[in-house]
């Protein structure tokens, strides 16, 4: 191709006094190729031929005239090579090697991605930017659906055509023109769109009464979680999961990247997430202390499967056991701990106070007291919103754990780092799955309040916010991460019937069964004493601790440890109540006696 458009250029200029091959033409041929290899030409694949590679060899081609003109001058001083020539020679040459790339790759689209016109089904694409671009040519390719047209609300594209596929106008006519165009389906292609964005747009597809899917969001395609040509039916995630959070990434490689970490609890929702987390930023080893047989077997399996390089040790125990966490800590000698290890259920801990403790509260002492004894660096506490003004056993527990981590600091060369969050959305034992189950019999779906709020976060962004304030943590520091805005539980049972194309109340029920024992109307983040302060990282708030006296805690702790051995009740409850005057137990049925009748 080089050839010819050197000799279409000359003849072009000179029609009657151009050979087909003379010396200069060596020079031609060897300053192209060099060119065409340093630009990467010959790498290109013509089944994917678009716009970059067509930007590539119009590069190619001006670089080239300009390494042939310097060739021709120190060959022959451009004796005979006219300027016209010089200019057609890259005009030329770019339609010689782009046409044939173009051609072949519409010819492939259309032997194997064309439409077929029986049986297809018409399909609508909400989005008419690049990742609506990108679905287009995929849906073609794969022969899966018909596009029939694009909605979007950027007035410039209106009656424009991608790949011939009309611009139809905007988003919140989608009902209307659904009908005109005679669509059987909308796909939804913003996956930059903020959560208010989606919930409009969720909200406008199930007013059409059309099925909807929709493309990944941009943190799950880069995280690795799904491919951008997969579609997928909206989760309630699309719609309550929080803005993308920026991180300090390089502050928490720094942090993590060859040391060795142990999580308590690493089968559960939030300690599985973070060993994944923990995994992929090149610790040199992990360390899984959990108790239950089985969520052990499942996380071991997934991240040797995930993570061949890291060594990982998986350890069947209580963290509460004094000799099972020595012989950890002896073993894995680990940098940093991360104790997810806890009981959270509040309705199954109210009556169970002793569980509550043990598992909660002494696990923790314990816990803690190794990693003085074996010069962690490192100990981060998973908590609760609800440890804050608790009206239930497990946050008065959660709120005497944090107590006994904050009265450590400074003791040795452990930093002790607590970091509290709210609801993590579809973790086990939360009402998400809760609902999803109910909605799948048919109902009802049941909601103890229909004013209920509660914060919700995804379990990846929890993890990487916890893992983000490791690195700001410099010892005894509570943390309180940004939950956003409280949501309604009532909202969340009608999106979630509502995204299985069901209708609230009408095919599926929502039955209000009243506050359980130990439940808020809602949680807080902060407690009035706790003055809270700016950190560097916007979606982390720093809590002033209260002063505590070490003597009588430790005190306390022994008291509770002989009441758990007696099995007695009565005096964990008056201790817990000592440590976390906010909880009163006695208060409690008078508290949901009100809540009821409010």
């Amino acid at each position: 191709m080089v050839w010819l458009a050197w000799i279409i250029a000359s003849r072009l200029r000179e029609p009657r006094d151009v050979p087909w091959w003379s010396e200069a033409l060596w020079v031609v041929l060897a300053a192209q190729a060099m060119v065409f290899w340093w630009t990467g030409l010959y790498r290109g694949l013509w089944r994917f031929a678009s716009l970059p590679d067509l930007w590539n060899i119009a590069r190619a081609a001006l670089f080239g005239t300009l390494a042939i003109t310097l060739g021709m001058f120190l060959f022959s001083r451009l004796e005979g090579v006219s300027r016209g020539v010089l200019f057609l020679y890259p005009l030329i040459l770019l339609v010689l090697l782009g046409a044939p790339r173009l051609i072949y790759r519409y010819w492939k689209d259309s032997r194997y991605g064309g439409p077929s016109r029986s049986g297809e089904r018409r399909v609508l694409i909400l989005g008419a930017g690049r990742a609506g671009e990108t679905l287009l040519r995929e849906l073609k390719r794969e022969n899966r659906l018909r596009p029939v047209g694009f909605l979007d609300d950027n007035r410039a594209l209106r009656g424009s055509r991608i790949h011939g596929v009309p611009v139809l106008g905007g988003i919140d006519r989608v009902g209307e023109l659904a009908r005109e165009v005679a669509a059987e389906m909308l796909l939804i292609a913003i996956p930059g769109a903020s959560n208010q964005q989606m919930q409009r747009v969720v909200e406008l597809c199930e007013g059409s009464g059309l099925p909807f899917r929709t493309v990944p969001r941009l943190r799950d395609v880069v995280e690795g979680r799904s491919s951008f040509s997969e579609l997928k039916e909206v989760a309630i995630e699309d719609l309550l999961g929080r803005e993308p959070v920026e991180l300090d990434w390089s502050a928490i490689r720094l942090a993590l990247s060859g040391k060795r970490v142990l999580v308590t609890g690493g089968g559960g929702s939030i300690g599985s997430e973070l060993c994944r987390q923990v995994a992929r930023l090149g610790v040199e080893r992990l360390t899984i202390l959990e108790q239950s047989e089985y969520n052990l077997y499942r996380i071991e399996q997934e991240l040797r499967a995930a993570f061949p390089d890291v060594l990982i040790d998986c350890l069947l125990g209580d963290a509460g056991d004094a000799a099972s966490v020595d012989h950890a800590l002896s073993t894995a000698r680990p940098q940093l701990v991360f104790h997810a290890a806890a009981y959270k259920h509040v309705p199954l801990l109210q009556p169970q106070v002793r569980e509550a403790v043990r598992n909660n509260v002494l696990a923790t002492q314990v816990l803690a007291l190794a990693c003085l004894r074996h010069k962690v660096e490192c100990f981060l506490l998973v908590s609760s919103d609800k440890a804050v003004n608790p009206a239930n056993v497990m946050g008065a527990t959660k709120r005497w754990a944090e107590i006994v981590c904050q009265a450590l600091a400074g003791e040795g060369e452990t930093r002790f780092v607590t970091v509290r969050f709210g609801n993590v959305l579809d973790s086990a034992g939360s009402v998400v799955p809760l609902f999803r189950e109910q909605i799948r019999r048919g109902g009802p779906v049941t909601v103890t309040h229909p004013e209920i709020t509660r914060y919700f976060m995804t379990i990846p962004e929890a993890c990487q916010l916890i893992l983000q304030a490791m690195t700001l943590g410099e010892g005894g520091e509570l943390f309180a991460l940004d939950m956003g805005e409280p949501v309604r539980i009532r909202y969340l049972a009608e999106q979630m019937i509502l995204l299985t194309g069901k209708v609230p109340d009408h095919d599926v029920p929502i039955v209000y069964t009243g506050l359980r024992p130990g439940e808020k109307l809602f949680e807080e983040i902060f407690h009035a004493q706790e003055s809270y302060e700016h950190t560097r990282h916007p979606k982390i708030w720093l809590a002033q601790g209260r002063p505590l006296p070490r003597a009588a805690l430790d005190a306390a702790l022994h008291q509770a440890r002989q009441a758990s051995l007696r099995f007695d009740e009565v005096e964990l409850r008056r201790l817990l109540s000592d440590w976390v005057p906010e909880y009163r137990p006695e208060a409690e049925s008078q508290v949901v006696s009100l809540h009821r009748s409010a």
